[in-house]
């Protein structure tokens, strides 16, 4: 049964390869802080997005996430640290997250319990408020970015990122890449002791 399901995956992944070659575009799968471009059909199921265009925070998928807007009002009477996903709408590896990862049970519970989360397109057309401070977006490159998503990842712009917050939405560290459910697991419960 293993075996059928590595082939499987083994085929898909190839299938991907093939796709992003034909479209002239770089996998970057092997590097988790390379910015993926593998073009990717839009989760079905399990995604875990709110609506980027009201900014409404959103429990699909079972996270409660929180949109960047509303962020200091929630965080202002929480005890919580913050978790903002970064990400792209042409990220492969995002999309990938938002099916395995954020779908994961207790993944979903240790967030809900310990962080606020928040989901952010780096590329994200609207401005954004964030302490005081007004994030345009910017021509640049393919896409263009968010200057939130530059300020925050350092100007390392590798999707998908992590970018983890304190009680006081200051930032503690980026943790670029792919995360497993037990990857992402043990990067939240190390944060515990900052």
């Amino acid at each position: 049964m293993h075996n059928l399901k590595f082939l499987i995956i083994l085929f898909a992944v190839s299938l991907m390869v093939v796709s992003c070659k034909n479209e002239g575009t770089d996998t970057g799968a092997s590097n988790a802080t390379t910015a993926t471009k593998i073009p990717t059909k839009p989760l079905r199921t399990g995604a875990a997005i709110p609506a980027a265009k009201n900014n409404t925070p959103s429990t699909k998928g079972g996270l409660q996430w929180t949109s960047i807007d509303d962020l200091e009002a929630v965080a202002k009477n929480s005890n919580k640290k913050v978790m903002i996903d970064m990400y792209t709408s042409w990220c492969g590896w995002c999309k990938v997250m938002d099916k395995n990862t954020f779908t994961d049970p207790e993944v979903i519970k240790y967030l809900n319990d310990n962080f606020h989360v928040v989901k952010f397109n780096a590329e994200q057309k609207q401005p954004v408020m964030f302490k005081g401070k007004k994030y345009e977006w910017v021509k640049g490159g393919r896409r263009g970015v968010n200057m939130l998503a530059h300020e925050m990842l350092n100007g390392r712009l590798g999707y998908p990122s992590l970018v983890y917050l304190d009680e006081n939405l200051n930032k503690i560290k980026v943790a670029p890449g792919y995360k497993k459910p037990d990857q992402l697991l043990a990067d939240l419960k190390g944060l515990e002791a900052i």
